[in-house]
């Protein structure tokens, strides 16, 4: 995949993107808002805000950053936003998730929903956003990853290049982003409709503020089907 063909697929997809994908994919999103546990006055990077979906979710007096690739769907989450009430307070920024424009711990919780296998580098994603996370605080990551049963994951294997093509990777293994070494997970659970999509919640590590370029190559899981 590549940043281009993942941005001409959702600009095209933006006007229908709610029909398609709201009801389907809502109960995980409610259930990513519990593990996010979020209270007043915290601040929250939502990468891969598309059309704003889950923003009327956030309780009130929570500040949200929401950022996307895709001007279209910004557009959609503009309109979304211009029905909340000012105790809900929405930034919406056009950016790559690759290079957050934040600086290191400036959110005390970051949320990824539905985004991690449509980027071409899900695990620098990720380590972006434990970048810009506070120490202790959550990174919540809610996403389809490759099924570790033998048959389904070659059945996923063999679709993948077709999914590629509408900016979506199957086969994307979660050990991609389990091993970060700024991050630790808390819990991860299988949602949505049968469980074929994963609620990883990990807590920001103290110390260490940043992960090495070397770090982001060194994984022990190959990157496959790229």
């Amino acid at each position: 995949m590549n940043t281009k063909a993942v941005s001409r697929f959702y600009n095209t997809c933006a006007g229908v993107y709610d029909l398609l994908f709201d009801q389907v994919f809502r109960e995980g999103r409610r259930l990513a808002f519990e593990a996010l546990d979020l209270r007043v006055g915290q601040r929250v990077l939502e990468v891969g805000v598309g059309t704003g979906l889950t923003l009327p979710m956030y309780p009130r007096g929570v500040r949200v950053v929401g950022i996307d690739l895709s001007a279209p769907m910004l557009r959609e989450a503009d309109g979304r936003r211009s029905g909340l009430g000012p105790d809900r307070p929405v930034g919406l920024v056009r950016m790559d998730a690759t290079h957050i424009a934040s600086p290191d711990g400036a959110f005390d919780a970051v949320f990824a929903p539905y985004v991690v296998s449509v980027v071409p580098e899900p695990r620098r994603v990720v380590a972006e956003m434990a970048r810009v996370c506070r120490p202790g605080g959550r990174v919540v990551v809610l996403n389809h990853f490759a099924c570790r049963h033998p048959f389904p994951r070659w059945f996923e294997r063999r679709l993948s290049p077709l999914t590629h093509r509408v900016g979506f990777r199957l086969d994307l293994p979660i050990e991609t982003i389990l091993d970060i070494p700024t991050l630790r997970v808390e819990s991860e659970a299988r949602v949505n409709m049968l469980g074929m999509w994963r609620l990883v919640v990990f807590q920001r590590r103290e110390g260490l503020l940043r992960v090495a370029p070397e770090e982001l190559r060194a994984t022990r899981f190959a990157e496959a089907s790229r």
